[in-house]
């Protein structure tokens, strides 16, 4: 098995960065040193703990490292990543501790050289600057024994990872055998049942209008939406850069020191303070997408705490070079239910649709008892058509699976696929056929996609493995940063 991954190496790559972050980027060296936190243990793997603060720091250096902020490094999505992350460290790490595996003075050597920071410490003359070395391992609060350590332990990984890659999966009869299911061939004619065919059967009351509208208050809510002024500083294609950016400091600074208001910024720097109003959370209507208002961190930023709750203006935002934004809110529009009057249309445009697809379902359903009773009776339907997995036509989803299972001693079959807020589809099949040429390209493209599945499915059990041995535990779930979990 996994000879695959040796073709795929972009598999490879994709789990190692998943999976092992290099040392050198100093990620966590207690990873490896088996160092623990004295917090709130999150999951125990061979009795060691991942802890919150271990998993918060991760985070923030992660973060720096991708030039992500704070907000970022906070969020329990971020951080429950990082988490995975370095569990499946400490599962790998166990994985080499158990299978005592060893690494080479030599591969050692050529994996430092690899480095470019380590690549940088070379003078001209090919000697090596260990002074500057050992001050970067110090300035990243290590020492050579545990770098060296670290690395060792990377490479360790790495040969793991290989050894299982290197292992074969036999797949080519699997293979074979897929592609021939996805050219399979099915001769198929359909008979829609629309809702819009049954609408002029459709009239609802006024009783049966109001018990929707209140039994569905949430379908006819309005969203909340702000009015804001803002003011935007633009880059003057004849100023001097340095001036300019000295004004983007000055607007920066006091749109965020005097955040109460807009106006000894937009007094200083001569700028107008225009108003927008019906700012939802999708953006401004009525404003093309380049706005400044239309810049997603500003519309984030807008309705935030400190802008709705504390009427601040939002920090600076730099939506596109030499343009920046700042805005504050004016007022909140709370979402609401608009009243029945105003959502009268909409209220029985809706009833209607769902009787007439009511209607729509009990005629197709009528229709297939008849045919399940006379198959071959193919009146109603349109011309036919052939489909395969590789050629579906206007068959996707429910319907195209249906269609293939049917059993090729059931021919002439008939089947119903709802289509929701539609209605229904019946489909007749009464033909199954092979096609003349296979194409080698589509059957090389499945081969390689059952080889990834594959190979995606022996790591999984190879870790699911090593997850056990470890004894892995959750302790205590990740827990937002505001909700006083310590995380």
């Amino acid at each position: 098995m996994f000879d695959t991954i040796r073709k795929h190496q972009k598999i490879i790559q994709l789990l190692l960065m998943l999976f092992i972050v290099p040392s050198f980027a100093f990620f966590g060296i207690s990873s490896y040193s088996g160092f623990m936190d004295k917090e709130t243990d999150l999951i125990k793997i061979n009795g060691k703990s991942i802890t919150a603060q271990e998993v918060e720091m991760a985070a923030k250096r992660q973060a720096e490292r991708v030039g992500g902020n704070a907000q970022i490094a906070q969020s329990l999505q971020f951080r429950q990543a990082i988490l995975n992350e370095l569990l499946q460290q400490r599962i790998l790490g166990f994985a080499v501790s158990n299978l005592r595996l060893q690494v080479g003075k030599d591969a050692l050597v050529k994996s430092l050289q690899n480095i470019p920071q380590i690549r940088s410490l070379y003078r001209q003359d090919g000697s090596f600057d260990d002074a500057r070395f050992k001050q970067l391992l110090a300035s990243n609060g290590l020492n050579e024994e545990q770098f060296y350590a670290s690395q060792a332990f990377d490479l360790k990984i790495g040969q793991l990872v290989s050894s299982v890659a290197r292992t074969e999966i036999a797949t080519p009869k699997l293979s074979e055998i897929v592609s021939t299911l996805y050219e399979t061939e099915r001769q198929v004619q359909a008979l829609q049942f629309d809702a819009k065919d049954y609408l002029a059967k459709v009239n609802p009351s006024q009783e049966e209008l109001q018990a929707f509208y209140s039994a569905n208050a949430k379908l006819f809510e309005s969203p909340e939406y702000l009015d804001v002024e803002y003011i935007v500083l633009k880059a003057d294609p004849k100023e001097d850069a340095k001036i300019f950016n000295e004004r983007a400091d000055q607007f920066a600074n006091m749109t965020y020191d005097q955040s109460d208001s807009l106006k000894p910024a937009a007094d200083k720097l001569k700028l107008s303070i225009q108003s927008q109003k019906g700012l939802t959370r999708s953006g401004p209507a009525g404003l093309g997408k380049d706005h400044p208002l239309a810049n997603p961190k500003v519309v984030q930023s807008l309705f935030g705490d400190e802008a709705i709750k504390n009427k601040r203006n939002i920090e600076a935002v730099q939506t596109s070079p030499g343009v920046f934004i700042s805005a504050r809110v004016i007022t909140l529009h709370p979402a609401q239910i608009l009243p029945f009057k105003d959502v009268a249309a909409e209220v029985k445009r809706q009833v209607s649709q769902r009787a007439a697809e009511k209607l729509a379902l009990t005629a197709a359903a009528q229709r297939l008892a008849e045919l399940e009773k006379d198959p071959k009776n193919a009146n109603g339907f349109a011309s036919p058509i052939w489909v395969s997995r590789n050629k579906p036509a206007n068959l996707i989803g429910t319907a195209l699976d249906d269609v293939m299972l049917i059993k090729q001693d059931k021919l002439p079959a008939v089947i119903s696929v709802n289509n929701p807020g539609i209605g229904a589809i019946l489909y007749r099949v009464d033909q199954v056929r092979q096609p003349g040429a296979a194409d080698a390209k589509v059957h090389q493209a499945q081969a390689q996609q059952i080889q990834t599945l594959a190979a995606q499915s022996e790591f999984a059990g190879f870790m699911a493995y090593w997850r056990d041995s470890a004894g892995v535990k959750i302790i205590n779930p990740l827990k937002p940063m505001n909700s006083g979990s310590g995380s």
